[in-house]
């Protein structure tokens, strides 16, 4: 009886490791099937309605893939109606995501599949629950056929029945497998111990069993050679259950051919370990690439935006970092739907608000072409008018008026430009061909304005006491030619002035040495007049000098103000400018004019 024991007890560990062998095998993770590549949303909303719909038992891996798939064709489709939008010429304001009916019938389909995948888990449970209780039947047939050795031989028929039957029994609560599993077998090695056949049909019995698992151990031993693990590994899964139903071998061998098996086993075991460790790694590199999209994402969502050239250069960064998401492949499962809903709703924040800001832009629009309009219609009102003066400037001050409004749509801004500028132009036409008389006579005072500059031009050359009187009466002579054609005017002007400029400032040289060197010579009859003279002369320069800076304070101060972004202003600027130079130079020569008085007085010392 001791070495029935010791041989039992052999057979429950080695049957226990087979146990531990299987129960661990649905722990290990199972590569994600190969799915069909859809083409479009209609294929992958088929396939959910032929889920919700029909017979099949949805499969929690399909069903992910699905919501995972149908959302990447429906983020690509949007952003390609978007840019095709753009590029056909269209307004980015006028643009709007509109409610897609797809997505609608998806969620609805979706629903109906999660129902349907709650009542299959529960059936499951109950039907895994039934299944236990008929294998704990089987097993108490079993034993009550142990406890009766002496009807072991003529219960032999039923006990084959009963293995028969507990093969066809499939899945049982995943607590209770390895239990019932270890009874199952202990109750079974024990009815075989105790039967009493012949020698040559339990000789036979062992040899047929040893036979089958042999061969299921050469079939394991070839599946190292298996290209594909993930098929490898189901291929195993499909040896060891065949190898639990297969009865026992011969005591002597049954720990060898368990341990080839097993050696088996444990290589396959290793490569489908190794691959979902590699699986497992690129799933977390593929995360964190796409959290740190997500957070670009969301980084440019929260930055301010001061007008449309700041949205639509978001918009182009948005739109690349959604390219660069499509290249990166699976997370890991259970985050592989969050960080796309997390990239999804950054993205979503962001296209609505824009759709916001150009739907406030566009309404803005519409109230400055109405503007624009108002304009168009009082030019219009204005352009067969004949009072040339008073129309010219009302008209000059709706133009001014027209630039103070807004933007509008390039081609309808283009449009109502060309509408008024139309107006205008009508008007100045048709006081140009009556002012056409006056024409001839401002071509006379071009002439007579050249002819002047050309004396002045010639009196620059010269030099003499006459010259600065010469000078004050050409330019005299020329402020009272009257007007010149408008086209010519600016050019003359120029001329005009770059000469006199030239004049005066060498005139102004020259008339101040004369004037330093003159008051130089005083200086001594100024002395003789009395101690104090000198003191009292240099404090009425110093006054006089502080008048004229001052002066220059105020016309620089003045020319600050000035507008010249007009023909007009400059001529004014120029003049000023002028002005502001002959006082810097009386300035210098009052400074000229102290300086003297103190090295007299240093002379005198």
């Amino acid at each position: 009886m001791d070495s029935q024991e010791n041989a039992l007890e052999q057979e429950q560990n080695v049957e226990q490791n087979v146990v531990e062998t299987e129960a661990a095998a649905p722990v290990t993770p199972v590569a994600e099937p190969e799915h069909k590549q859809y083409q479009s949303k209609k294929e992958v909303l088929q396939r959910a309605r032929e889920i919700a719909q029909g017979e099949e038992a949805p499969q929690k891996e399909e069903v992910d893939y699905l919501k995972t798939a149908f959302y990447k064709l429906h983020i690509a489709e949007r952003e390609a109606r978007l840019k095709e939008y753009i590029d056909g010429g269209g307004d980015p304001e006028a643009y709007q995501i509109l409610p897609d009916e797809d997505e609608e019938a998806f969620k609805a389909e979706m629903g109906i599949i999660k129902e349907k995948r709650q009542k299959l888990f529960k059936e499951q449970e109950q039907e895994k629950q039934e299944n236990l209780q008929k294998k704990l039947d089987i097993i108490e047939k079993i034993k009550a056929m142990v406890t009766s050795p002496e009807e072991a031989n003529k219960s032999y028929k039923e006990f084959k029945a009963l293995q028969e039957e507990w093969k066809e029994i499939k899945n049982v609560p995943a607590e209770k497998a390895n239990e019932l599993w270890r009874n199952y077998q202990l109750y079974v090695e024990q009815f075989y111990d105790l039967l009493k056949l012949n020698s040559e049909a339990r000789e036979y019995d062992f040899k047929k069993n040893l036979e089958l698992k042999t061969k299921l151990c050469e079939a394991a031993e070839k599946l190292a050679e298996e290209p594909e693990v993930i098929s490898a590994f189901h291929q195993l899964q499909k040896l060891h259950q065949e190898f639990r139903e297969i009865g026992p071998v011969a005591k002597e061998l049954r720990e060898e051919i368990w341990t080839r098996f097993k050696a088996a086993s444990t290589v396959i075991n290793k490569r489908h370990q190794q691959h979902f460790e590699e699986l497992r790694a690129k799933e977390e590199e593929n995360l964190a690439r796409k959290t740190a999209l997500c957070e670009k994402v969301e980084a440019i969502a929260a930055e301010e935006n001061k007008g449309s050239a700041d949205w639509e250069r978001h918009t182009k960064e948005i739109i690349a970092i959604q390219a660069e998401w499509k290249t990166i492949g699976f997370a890991p499962q259970k985050m592989n739907v969050k960080i796309f809903e997390r990239f999804r709703a950054a993205c979503d924040d962001f296209f609505g608000r824009k759709a916001e800001y150009f739907k406030g832009l566009k309404e803005n629009f519409k109230e400055n072409a109405d503007k624009k309009r108002a304009l168009i219609e009082k030019a219009k009102a204005l352009q067969d008018s004949t009072e040339w003066k008073s129309t010219s400037d009302k008209l000059i001050n709706l133009q001014k008026e027209w630039k103070t409004i807004g933007m509008v749509p390039k081609k309808l801004g283009d449009q109502l430009w060309e509408e008024f500028l139309g107006a205008c132009n009508k008007f100045f036409e048709a006081r140009n061909a009556a002012g056409a008389g006056t024409r001839g006579e401002e071509y006379q005072n071009l002439e007579k304005k050249r002819g002047i500059i050309e004396q002045l031009k010639a009196a620059a050359e010269e030099a003499g006491e006459g010259l600065q009187e010469k000078v004050q009466k050409l330019v005299e002579e020329y402020q009272s030619v009257g007007h010149v054609p408008f086209k010519e005017k600016d050019k003359v002007y120029e001329e005009y002035h770059a000469v006199v400029d030239k004049l005066y400032k060498e005139l102004n040289i020259t008339v101040a040495k004369r004037r330093l060197n003159k008051f130089k010579d005083n200086l001594k009859q100024v002395a003789e007049r009395g101690e104090n003279a000198l003191d009292n002369e240099r404090a009425r320069l110093m006054r006089q000098y502080e008048q004229l800076k001052a002066e220059v304070q105020t016309y620089e101060n003045n020319l600050g103000f000035l507008n010249a972004s007009s023909k007009k202003g400059n001529s004014l600027i120029d003049e000023m400018n002028r002005k502001v130079q002959k006082l810097k130079d009386e300035v210098q020569l009052v400074r000229d004019k102290i300086k003297a008085i103190d090295a007299e007085n240093r002379e005198k010392e």
